[in-house]
């Protein structure tokens, strides 16, 4: 819905909800990668998944993931434009732009995992194969091997501190700039007023990162924990981010609730 208002709306063809439709994309492709073996485990319907199929899928819901990552990242950029550099930002987030950035952000997400997937394919799996969470991961697939994983694990690590942790840094960066530019402003309510425009999209990087942050610490220190806590994070992993997104944005950005509340009253 996100998606088709904005794609209508003349009015909403700008770089920031270009953007935000960047992210409602990635959210929904997140939902089609995993809705199978996810609906399909909590109905009962199925019970495992081949290699092939799970090594697949892994590699859409991390390529996915870090496609999240940079669009938010690219949408703090907007922000900062709008905010720190206004007079320029329509000079700046030129279409062209956005569209060479979309591209960007496509290959960073696609073209850095195959390595570490791919060699998923050759490993030997010898321990248990039971997974941690009614998707694949990785981390599950790496554990249950019994060969050398040296590779798969330190090119992951690469892959998140070079994905994640560094845009969660350029993020944080660019807000701490907005914050040092909002504060100079003389007048309460244009402050006021400049920060709302950010409440989005804060909230976006919190629903995102938040469950991340929290899968990952039951990965690691989470091994005696019982698996309902490690189903109940893997499940807000992939869940949380593309419900709330809609709804936030909805809610927080008038143009979007306007145009949705008048394709409502249109149906009725």
């Amino acid at each position: 819905m996100v998606m088709h208002v904005i794609r209508t709306e003349p009015s909403l063809h700008q770089p920031m909800f270009y953007f935000l439709a960047m992210l409602a994309l990635t959210d929904l492709c997140m939902g089609l990668s995993t809705i199978h073996t996810v609906l399909g485990i909590l109905w009962g319907f199925i019970q495992e998944i081949s290699l092939d199929a799970c090594i697949a899928q892994s590699y859409f819901i991390h390529g996915l993931s870090f496609m999240e990552s940079s669009v938010l990242l690219a949408m703090s950029f907007d922000r900062y434009i709008a905010i720190c550099n206004p007079l320029r930002y329509s000079s700046i987030l030129t279409n062209d732009k956005i569209v060479k950035i979309g591209v960007a952000i496509l290959c960073r997400s696609s073209m850095l995992i195959p390595p570490v997937i791919i060699r998923l394919k050759f490993l030997n799996y010898c321990r248990p194969h039971f997974l941690s969470h009614s998707f694949c991961l990785h981390q599950d697939l790496i554990r249950m091997a019994c060969g050398d994983i040296r590779f798969n694990s330190i090119y992951g690590l690469a892959l998140v501190i070079s994905n994640l942790l560094l845009d969660s840094v350029l993020i944080l960066m660019s807000y701490i700039m907005i914050l040092h530019t909002v504060l100079s402003i003389a007048s309460k309510d244009e402050r006021i007023k400049s920060l709302q425009t950010c409440v989005s999209h804060i909230s976006a990087v919190l629903v995102f990162y938040i469950p991340i942050i929290g899968l990952t610490m039951v990965h690691r220190f989470g091994k005696h924990l019982s698996p309902v806590v490690h189903v109940l994070m893997g499940n807000i992993y992939i869940l949380f981010p593309p419900l709330m997104n809609p709804i936030i944005y909805s809610i927080k950005t008038q143009q979007i609730r306007a145009r949705i509340q008048r394709l409502f009253l249109k149906g009725t």
